[in-house]
């Protein structure tokens, strides 16, 4: 097997966690369900956050624009997802949308993936998500996670940080 077929094989090992995996390690309530951030309105900024962020807050007000008019049909206006249970499979087979707010497990994964979820789709991992490399431009990617990453608890920013989200 050589080192390109390796990679892409564990790229895309990573990106079919990013849908399939549950979301044991959430934050959590004392009846074990998951909390997202508070919601925010879309006409407010985002409330100040007390963990360093690596994103600045003109980021989100972009990512807040990107997300509503690419994003928010499938995963929520305040990336809180459209269904029930995200890791149920809908009666076509595929898997929905998946909340990006922090109660899901998008935050297991390094930035570096979700930006290679983004440019390519889900199709490869059973969702319906279409590729965005030749609609959104890099800057506005990135805007777009800093977005739904402004939903992200201090708890849960501060674990994806340690596990390598922002390399």
């Amino acid at each position: 097997m050589n080192f390109n077929t390796v990679k892409t094989f564990l790229t895309l090992l990573g990106i079919v966690s990013l849908v399939s995996c549950t979301d044991q390690a959430a934050v959590s309530d004392a009846d074990g369900s998951a909390q997202p951030r508070a919601n925010i309105s879309r006409e407010e900024a985002p409330e100040p956050i007390s963990v360093k962020r690596w994103s600045s807050a003109e980021q989100v007000v972009l990512g807040r624009e990107v997300f509503t008019q690419n994003c928010a049909v499938c995963h929520g206006a305040e990336a809180q997802g459209t269904v029930g249970d995200w890791r149920e499979k809908l009666d076509d087979g595929s898997f929905p949308p998946p909340p990006l707010n922090g109660s899901a497990h998008a935050w297991h994964h390094p930035q570096e993936i979700l930006l290679r979820v983004i440019d390519y789709g889900g199709e490869a991992m059973g969702g319906k998500m279409p590729a965005f490399i030749d609609v959104l431009e890099q800057n506005e990617k990135l805007a777009a996670v800093a977005y739904f990453q402004s939903f992200w608890t201090d708890e849960i920013y501060q674990q994806w940080m340690q596990m390598g989200g922002a390399n």
